[in-house]
């Protein structure tokens, strides 16, 4: 029985991966790429390693002293040249991972949180969020233990907008008077 999916040999790989790399605003590491570009099941993690060092080789790549890809401009041209030979389903499922991958990154970049050791074996949690203007929140909690402290840690990472929000209101309902963002039902 034959394999099911488009990708049909090393070619395909490499336009896929220029694909993939077109619509990322970031760089991205072998792994990340290899994630993103997985949308068929006849890819593998070895074609992607094969296949980016020949696409660095041959300019349409570039790689960094911090082992990320990022596609040149020779790859830009040559790939949207050439997109139109791998299959629409494979393209749409990479579009959905790349965009999620843009938006993840993104958001990162302006939510940050770390866990910074006091005395009395205690922790501290710091969470920074900031927007394109700059910092719009530094928030520090106090974790009785390290493994509490990185539980908070990951909780206020994944809720930054929400205890910003929260905040905001609280403040707001103080200093006005009034209740923010609630129904009167």
């Amino acid at each position: 029985m034959e394999p099911r999916g488009f990708i049909r040999d090393i070619l395909d790989v490499k336009i896929l991966i220029l694909y993939v790399l077109a619509h990322t605003d970031y760089p991205a590491s072998q792994q990340k790429i290899y994630e993103l570009c997985y949308q068929d099941d006849r890819l593998s993690y070895f074609d992607v390693c094969q296949a980016l060092p020949e696409l660095v080789a041959s300019g349409h790549v570039s790689h960094d002293e911090n082992d990320e890809y990022s596609i040149t401009e020779k790859g830009r041209v040559d790939g949207r040249e050439t997109e139109d030979t791998i299959a629409a389903p494979v393209l749409q499922r990479a579009l959905i991972a790349v965009e999620k991958y843009n938006r993840t990154f993104r958001r990162d970049q302006l939510v940050r949180t770390q866990v910074l050791s006091r005395a009395n074996d205690e922790y501290s949690v710091v969470l920074s969020l900031d927007d394109d203007q700059g910092n719009l929140m530094t928030l520090e909690l106090l974790g009785p233990t390290e493994q509490q402290a990185r539980k908070f840690s990951k909780a206020m990472h994944a809720e930054a907008e929400r205890l910003y929000q929260v905040v905001m209101e609280f403040l707001l309902e103080k200093t006005e008077g009034k209740k923010i963002g609630k129904s009167d039902n």
